[in-house]
């Protein structure tokens, strides 16, 4: 990353993103300096770069937020502080239950990470992110992983998705735990996943969308993203090959794994 590597997209909000699979971190700042950080990614030196960017810029993280309990979203490090690190309920609980696979996944991945440090979460009481800058309210859903908590900020319209609503990633909805990839099983999570999108486009007031991976949006292509996410998903229930764009990189082995497993249950 690069000695700040923060664009600020709407007032008092920044965003990062990171070169390993364009993984983004979210901050809130308030006008007293304090700073809420959502998903700081990805590698230790990344993170440590970001504590070192906030400081330069005069801000002191209070608060944490994981969208959802996968690896890459349950990290953090020492310099950013030692301060409440939020999560659902059931989002919080999986990353206790999981916390040597997730542990592991990270040090596959980006080794260095401390692992005291990593899915160390507090599970959120209410719905709204308790800590003294703008309102941060938290969609709570199931898709892509159980208790997925978005967040929306709507003193400045921006949605940060979590793994959702990516323009280079497609759905990821079969196996979707504390790994990498797509495990056997969980079909199931196909319902959960539309149930998720249908919250997220129901959000009103969404002028920006941050997805966990990809590129900042604005709300015509928020829109968009949501009926890619539909489209995908409709043929990947029918077990039909897909001509979606973001079928590509990493998200190809992801594509043909579902594929697989939707074809058998057609079959």
């Amino acid at each position: 990353m690069a000695s700040d590597p923060f664009t600020e997209i709407a007032p008092g909000v920044l965003v990062a993103t990171a070169a390993l699979y364009s993984t983004t971190t979210t901050v809130v700042a308030a006008p007293d300096g304090s700073a809420l950080v959502i998903d700081p990614a990805i590698s230790a030196a990344d993170i440590a770069a970001l504590a070192g960017a906030l400081a330069a810029r005069g801000l002191r993280p209070v608060a944490g937020w994981s969208t959802h309990p996968h690896w890459d979203h349950v990290l953090w490090h020492a310099e950013l502080g030692d301060v409440p690190r939020y999560a659902t309920p059931a989002a919080a609980a999986a990353a206790e239950r999981e916390h040597d696979a997730l542990v592991a996944a990270a040090e596959r991945a980006v080794p260095g990470h401390d692992p005291s440090l990593v899915g160390r979460l507090t599970p959120l009481a209410g719905t709204t992110i308790p800590w003294g800058g703008p309102a941060a309210e938290v969609i709570v859903h199931d898709g892509h992983a159980p208790g997925h908590g978005a967040v929306l900020l709507p003193d400045s319209g921006v949605l940060v998705a979590g793994d959702m609503c990516s323009d280079i990633e497609i759905p990821l909805v079969v196996g979707s735990g504390p790994g990498e990839g797509p495990g056997p099983g969980a079909a199931d999570l196909l319902a959960a996943y539309r149930a998720g999108l249908g919250r997220l486009a129901a959000t009103a007031g969404v002028h920006l969308v941050v997805p966990g991976h990809g590129h900042v949006g604005d709300a015509a292509e928020f829109r968009k993203r949501i009926a890619a996410d539909h489209a995908y998903l409709d043929r990947l229930e029918r077990g039909e090959p897909s001509g979606d764009p973001r079928i590509a990189g990493y998200a190809r082995e992801w594509h043909e794994a579902q594929l697989r497993h939707f074809q058998r249950r057609t079959a």
